[in-house]
């Protein structure tokens, strides 16, 4: 990534998590990141542009954090899923950014892009799944990866928005539901 779209990406996270997207104003963005509008316009081609982009650096930070907390996880698909759930749900509940998308009750609020407006952002965190799957676990089906991947992404969005119970229940649950969907003659076992 540019060192300029770092610092536009840096600077809208900044104007965000203070007054709100609402009241973020291109010319302040790219006045924090030392750039001209034409700069911040160039790169990410409007407003909307500049809020997908700064979901999806976020959506790959959590899933980078996720996958840390399996550095050197032997076991099964359910216990890695487990892991990395709990330790986003934890994250999020704790993330300004996240705080602020939440709460930000303005029409023209960032709580779209995890919600009626998400494909690009579900899309990407779940390929992100499937592929970490299919690597530590080679035997298991494409096409049912596909599917735990993009049902364990949305349902995980869905616990950040609304969580019903502690991250290590849920990620408990979560687990269960990954035993349920995956053939467990191809899960077991330790993972490469």
């Amino acid at each position: 990534m540019s060192h300029t779209r770092t610092a536009l990406l840096d600077a809208a996270h900044a104007a965000v998590v203070g007054p709100g997207w609402a009241k973020v104003r291109m010319a302040d963005v790219a006045a924090a990141a030392g750039v001209s509008r034409q700069t911040l316009y160039a790169e990410f081609g409007s407003k909307d542009g500049l809020a997908q982009a700064l979901a999806l650096r976020e959506a790959a930070r959590f899933v980078d954090g996720a996958e840390s907390v399996l550095t050197g996880h032997e076991g099964t698909p359910a216990e890695a899923v487990a892991a990395c759930t709990e330790w986003t749900l934890t994250q999020a509940a704790d993330d300004p950014l996240i705080k602020a998308v939440l709460t930000d009750e303005g029409a023209d609020g960032l709580l779209p892009l995890l919600t009626t407006r998400s494909e690009q952002l579900l899309g990407a965190v779940a390929d992100r799944n499937v592929a970490y799957l299919s690597e530590h676990w080679p035997g298991l089906p494409a096409d049912e990866l596909a599917f735990v991947g993009d049902v364990l992404v949305r349902l995980t969005v869905s616990h950040i928005v609304s969580p019903a119970e502690p991250p290590a229940v849920t990620a408990r649950r979560f687990a269960h539901l990954v035993d349920r969907l995956l053939p467990t003659d191809l899960t077991s076992g330790d993972a490469r």
